[in-house]
């Protein structure tokens, strides 16, 4: 008996071991399975504004490893919270989507932060100033490279080397105007880039010349600025990723999330070019920042040389890459208003002499549109003057009718002035209509250049957002940075009011053409994702998109709309992950803090 007892009892511990083992291996499970169900972040006490109109608002979102999975009420939310979620506090604060700037050249904005920049002078005597001063504080640069100057800082609106002779004779210099349509450049620069009385203006651009004795101004339109362009030093391998990492982080800084890179007509800037530096750095961790990026094609058109070249960086950087993507290609069709080049349907108001002219043969423009249609490339144009915005029309409704496209959301870039019929044509195309709203900033140079130049009856089509959206067509915003600020907010403020800082001109300038805060606020998130072919993923805030978010100082919905520009992000989320947050914003402290993360 004694021998069954013992049998019994080792039985009946074995199993009762056994089913502990099991009771515990089904709880792990159970708590793992409800752990990996719950959220990585939370961002509570928030006003989240989300883009989205069947949810418009809500008070906090819940992020699972890259993606958003819930949004809604905080009781809601806080279903989501796990022993590992990290929570962050808004504070009450206002939450959007990520901004996106639709239209950008990354990395020649990015190099620019190590330059000269004139920007903010109002004459000449004080671009002299920050010209010699940086050429004193860089005593061992080759060259003195800058941009930013305007038109109105000089007699007749073109600068002149004697004013950059004046303060570094003995060094080249060579300084973009804000537009990058026009370079300035001193006796040595054009003396070492072999222009003299005798060079010829190249195709689509200008050499300004002295009409006394024909010698070179110093003043260089469009492609006649590459002849000194292609002389500068280039940038060294290690330069290049200083400049990435130092614009990725003012990006982050300001609110960007995606920047959608245009192709250049200067190759070693192209933003295309430079994405396998780019992946690089992903692989490092020290990309926060998304990058959808095109290919500039030259006016001579798309020979075999460009088409490996794009099949390969679409082969290698796929549309459906969250983080480096090019599936676009740029043409330039004209130049712009400020120096007579932007293409018009009739003559300028200032000089009937002056038509500008299309940078095209306008044959070889609709066949390569039409090329680049069939193969599902999408394609971006840049468009000033209203003769090239009707020729973009044109070739993109050539180009859906023949390859039989649907939704193939080509874009027309910048779009200054429009013919009244050519409006509605946006809506019923399907084209992207892509703004810089800081463009039409009513300053010295929108009023006295621009304006003068184009004329009043074409001014009052001035950047016809507002038109244009009425009639069904679609906007994407961005900056064009260098050529401007790439902070958005500013361009938010003159979407809205279409006024200067201080107030001027009293009504704004066409002040039809202004638009609501949420139309503002959707061109650089909802809209910018349409154009860029990825609402399905980002773009607002909803369940199953990226978790790009921001935090901004103020609430935009009770603020003036004068005070717009002031404000400041907290903090930006790419992926599910913090990627800047501001130094005068404290989170509160607590043991599921997002710090750190």
């Amino acid at each position: 008996m004694g021998e069954h007892s013992a049998d019994f009892l080792k039985t009946f511990w074995l199993r009762v071991c056994a089913t502990v083992c099991v009771a515990v291996c089904l709880i792990s499970m159970s708590y793992a399975q409800s752990a990996a169900a719950k959220a990585d972040v939370i961002i509570t006490n928030a006003n989240v504004y989300t883009v989205n109109t069947k949810q418009p608002n809500a008070e906090a979102v819940a992020i699972r490893q890259h993606r958003i999975v819930a949004v809604g009420s905080a009781a809601d939310i806080k279903r989501w919270s796990g022993p590992r979620t990290k929570t962050i506090d808004a504070q009450g604060r206002l939450v959007l989507p990520g901004f996106y700037d639709s239209h950008i050249h990354f990395m020649e904005g990015a190099l620019s932060l190590e330059r000269v920049n004139v920007d903010d002078t109002k004459n000449i005597a004080e671009i002299q100033e920050k010209v010699k001063a940086f050429a004193a504080a860089h005593p061992k640069a080759p060259w003195v490279m800058g941009r930013g100057w305007s038109y109105p800082e000089f007699p007749g609106g073109m600068p002149d080397k004697k004013y950059l002779d004046e303060i570094v004779p003995d060094r080249p210099v060579y300084i973009e105007g804000f537009d990058g349509h026009t370079g300035w450049a001193n006796s040595k620069a054009l003396e070492l880039s072999g222009i003299t009385k005798t060079t010829p203006n190249p195709a689509n651009g200008e050499i300004v010349r002295d009409p006394q004795t024909g010698e070179a101004t110093g003043a260089l339109k469009e492609d006649a600025a590459n002849i000194v362009v292609r002389h500068l030093p280039a940038p060294t391998r290690q330069e290049r990723v200083a400049a990435l990492k130092k614009g990725i982080a003012l990006a982050n800084s300001v609110g960007l999330t995606r920047v959608v890179g245009c192709g250049n007509d200067t190759t070693s800037t192209s933003d295309y070019l430079f994405m396998d530096l780019m992946r690089e750095m992903q692989r490092r961790g020290e990309l926060k920042l998304r990058f959808a990026n095109s290919y500039y094609v030259s006016p001579e058109g798309l020979a075999p040389a460009d088409w490996k070249t794009i099949r390969r960086y679409r082969r290698d950087f796929p549309a459906k890459d969250d983080w480096l993507s090019f599936d676009a290609a740029k043409f330039f069709l004209d130049g712009v208003v400020e120096s007579h080049t932007a293409a018009m349907l009739t003559p300028y108001a200032d000089d009937p002499k002056q038509i500008g002219s299309l940078r095209w043969d306008v044959d070889r423009y609709r066949s390569n549109v039409q090329a680049l249609d069939k193969a599902g490339v999408q394609i971006y144009t840049h468009a000033i003057g209203d003769k090239a915005v009707r020729t973009a029309l044109d070739a993109y409704e050539a180009a859906a009718k023949t390859n039989s496209t649907y939704d193939a959301r080509h874009r027309i870039e910048h779009i200054e002035t429009i013919s009244a019929e050519d409006i509605p044509r946006f809506g019923k195309l399907g084209v992207i209509a892509s703004f810089q709203p800081l463009h039409a900033y009513p300053d010295e140079d929108t009023l006295d250049v621009w304006l003068k130049n184009a004329g009043e009856e074409r001014g009052t089509r001035a950047w016809a957002w507002q038109s244009i959206a009425k009639s069904g067509g679609r906007l994407a915003f961005g900056s064009d940075w260098p050529v401007v600020t790439l902070n958005p907010w500013y361009g938010v403020q003159n979407a809205v009011t279409r006024q200067t800082r201080d107030g001027k001109p009293p009504d704004g300038f066409v002040p039809k053409e202004r638009l609501s805060l949420q139309q503002a606020i959707e061109g650089y998130t909802l809209g910018a994702a349409v154009g860029a072919r990825r609402e399905k993923t980002e773009g607002s805030i909803e369940p199953g998109k990226l978790a790009d978010l921001i935090i901004i100082s103020q609430d935009l919905f009770s603020t003036e709309p004068s005070q717009i520009y002031k404000t400041q992000v907290l903090l930006t989320i790419v992926g599910g992950k913090v990627v800047y947050q501001s130094p005068d914003w404290k989170l509160p402290k607590s043991k599921s803090s997002v710090k750190g993360n």
